[in-house]
């Protein structure tokens, strides 16, 4: 007998396919209940069936739902996923609150994620010859013989204007040249006014 089972299985975290891209595109393809129709263990199940089954049909047309009844079981939940991944759940015991509560997450995960170990924590399809990038890469080589505490290394970074503050200086130049043009046409009133008198 294997026990295969009793590990995880193991991969890398990766982006589902279309996710992302333009639009969101929910990632449960088919669900499946399977339930008791007299069994005890059901009564959530049936419930969740009877009540809001349709409602949770109509809010997510993009996946299909199967009702499967079967004698003297216990309810199950299976779900498929469009990378291939299914998750079973047994539901048995549940309340009806409970089991909208997991339709909801099954509905709005990427696939059972929980039961992946990743390998790495990071992944490419194409890695670099130049080994990964550190914050230390195009640094000035004389900070490694700078001794620290250092005004002039430990000075703030000054920035240039970005485009709104260059924007607005010339605004406030435009405003002083306009109100120095009405000052002189005022003066040149005044004296005009000046001679006649």
């Amino acid at each position: 007998m294997s026990n295969k089972h009793l590990f995880l299985p193991s991969g890398f975290p990766r982006a589902p396919l279309g996710l992302g891209i333009g639009r969101y595109v929910c990632q449960l393809q088919r669900i499946t209940l399977k339930f008791c129709k007299s069994h005890g263990t059901s009564k959530g199940m049936r419930g969740f069936i009877e009540h809001d089954l349709v409602q949770y049909a109509k809010e997510s047309p993009g996946v299909v739902v199967y009702v499967k009844p079967r004698r003297h079981r216990h309810p199950v939940v299976v779900a498929e996923y469009l990378n291939g991944g299914r998750q079973w759940m047994s539901v048995a015991n549940y309340s009806r609150d409970d089991i909208i509560k997991w339709m909801e997450l099954l509905r709005t995960q990427i696939h059972n994620s929980s039961a992946l170990r990743l390998r790495k924590m990071w992944h490419t399809d194409f890695p670099s010859i130049q080994g990964p990038w550190t914050p230390f890469i195009f640094k000035d080589p004389k900070l490694n013989l700078a001794q620290f505490p250092n005004k002039e290394l430990g000075a703030a970074i000054k920035y240039h204007p970005t485009a709104t503050e260059q924007l607005i200086e010339l605004l406030k130049a435009q405003q002083l040249a306009d109100d120095n043009r009405t000052d002189d046409s005022v003066d040149v009133q005044d004296a005009e006014q000046i001679q006649r008198a």
